[in-house]
């Protein structure tokens, strides 16, 4: 009989001494340090930005780190989330373990301690008093009892016992804040897209990453309606309606479908005296196939209309279909007579260009642009830059290029220029452009000097006096070598034309020794 129970003693101490550390206050105390220490982080450094902006902000070799490390979205990091799956347990095996206990001595009383355990307790304090023990006991309990104790008597011959209670419940405390810590614990879990990250591992999620109609987005980047956790969003024009989100997720996308239809009815903005906006709000309709009339609300800025465990925030705004009529300047090419071109925004339409058929979309237009600028004092000020719009070109295989163009000059180191930004993909920043402005506002002086770089014969013939000034007579006897100069400044002011001085420094480093290079 004793073998067996030793033995079955011997397969459980594994065990308890898993519960044990689980349960310690020492690892929940180091788990809790490691998610503020993480939290922090998170704080400090900006999250789910795209890519390049880390790496123009880093570097490679620290973007790669970082990116080792997952602090680039530190509450979806794997690690993250096994230090809080580990402290949801630890929790829970201290809730376990202690709370029984804890509700037994809620109620215990302790009728049945000795007098040597009484004299081992560290505060205590001892009298003798000349009264009847039943007298003494009767006076003590009124007395406490009128200090709010709950109190409790025994009597075993010439032994009394009087205990007596007072806030016991204080010790739910103890229980609440733990189930706190396990409630706020799996929340943060559902919220980081845990279900979304297993989906991923096993491979049957994969994100998207190509700039392409929500409707052409393939099964295996969209995630299910019943989705029990999601943070995404969306761009609604006033007057149209959705019924999907978008999930951010590293370099692409996911899309979270819901179960009903979010129409923009009505959209109000008001501006400061600067440019800036003051206040936004939104008249919203849900049309829900569970419910046979359409739902209204009006959101605005952290007041979101919650519906059916929906938290549907009014996150920023955008231009929703003004009418745009643009010039169009080609940049390839010597013609300096613009292309009228007419649209809307959240629009499109067909153009013909240089490379052939292509789609112009207009995404957004914004009246103020308020940037951060340095005056002449060094002191960073607000200042708005007028009115921009953004569009891309699409081109017949579906690839597409984004725009940023702003409408007024802008003042850099005294001189005004038109901004024209470009991008390849929304993971990059803008690429801008200056275009200088002559003094009458306009273009036209840029257009008629880039018109002449594509005009040959006039470089053909400047090339020449350039070389005959500032060449020797030497050069100027030796016909073939003159004309071998001519052909390499226009060999130059061709790359140049096309691809700027970029061009010109990957011409010069692919030709001239590395050591010949200034």
């Amino acid at each position: 009989m004793n073998q067996p129970s030793h033995r079955r003693q011997s397969r459980m101490r594994p065990a308890s001494i898993a519960l044990e550390f689980l349960g310690s206050m020492n690892l929940a105390i180091t788990l809790l340090v490691a998610i503020a220490i993480a939290s922090v982080v998170g704080t400090v450094l900006q999250q789910n930005q795209p890519y390049q902006d880390y790496i123009i902000k880093f570097g490679p070799f620290w973007f790669e780190v970082f990116n080792t490390l997952g602090l680039y979205d530190v509450y979806g990091a794997s690690w993250f989330l096994a230090i809080l799956a580990f402290l949801v347990l630890s929790t829970s095996v201290c809730i376990w373990r202690n709370t029984p206990n804890m509700l037994r001595e809620m109620r215990n009383f302790h009728l049945n301690i000795r007098y040597k355990s009484l004299k081992a307790f560290h505060h205590k304090r001892e009298w003798e008093v000349e009264a009847p023990p039943q007298d003494l006991q009767n006076a003590l309990t009124g007395w406490l009892r009128g200090l709010g104790y709950r109190t409790r008597t025994r009597h075993e011959g010439e032994r009394y016992v009087l205990a007596a209670i007072r806030g016991r419940y204080s010790k739910l405390g103890y229980f609440f804040t733990h189930i706190a810590i396990v409630v706020i614990c799996v929340g943060a879990l559902f919220d980081s897209g845990l279900p979304m990250m297993l989906r991923e591992a096993s491979g049957s999620l994969v994100p998207e990453t190509r700039d392409i109609p929500a409707s052409e987005v393939p099964a295996i980047s969209r995630l299910p309606v019943s989705n029990p956790g999601f943070r995404g969003s969306v761009n609604i024009p006033e007057g149209r309606s959705a019924n999907m989100v978008f999930l951010q997720l590293r370099e692409g996308y996911l899309v979270q479908p819901l179960p009903f239809s979010i129409e923009v009815k009505d959209f109000r903005i008001e501006h400061y005296s600067t440019g800036q906006p003051k206040s936004f709000e939104s008249d919203l309709v849900i049309h829900d196939p569970d419910v046979d009339a359409p739902l209204e609300h009006t959101i605005s800025v952290n007041h979101p209309w919650i519906y059916k465990g929906y938290a549907i925030y009014q996150a920023s705004f955008s231009d929703g279909g003004t009418g745009l009529t643009l010039d169009a300047w080609p940049l390839q090419s010597d013609d300096i007579k613009p292309q009228r071109i007419k649209g809307k925004v959240l629009g499109s339409t067909a153009i013909e260009t240089q490379d052939g058929p292509m789609t112009l979309e207009f995404i957004d237009f914004r009246m103020f642009n308020i940037n951060p600028v340095i005056d002449k004092d060094g002191k960073e000020q607000q200042k708005n830059f007028g009115p921009n719009f953004t569009f891309k070109l699409r081109n017949a295989s579906g690839q597409a290029r984004e725009f940023e163009n702003y409408m007024l000059p802008v003042e850099f180191d005294g001189r005004l220029t038109l901004l024209s930004g470009v991008r390849e993909s929304q993971a990059e920043p803008f690429r801008y452009l200056h275009i200088p402005v002559d003094a009458q506002g306009g273009i036209e002086r840029f257009l008629h000097f880039r018109a002449m770089l594509f005009d040959d014969e006039r470089v053909r013939t400047v090339a020449g006096r350039v070389i005959g000034q500032s060449m020797g007579q030497a050069t100027l006897d030796e016909p073939e070598r003159r004309a071998e100069v001519v052909r390499s400044m226009l060999g130059l002011i061709g790359q140049f034309r096309m691809g700027g001085f970029e061009a010109i420094a990957d011409r010069v480093a692919e030709r001239v020794p590395e050591d010949r290079q200034e």
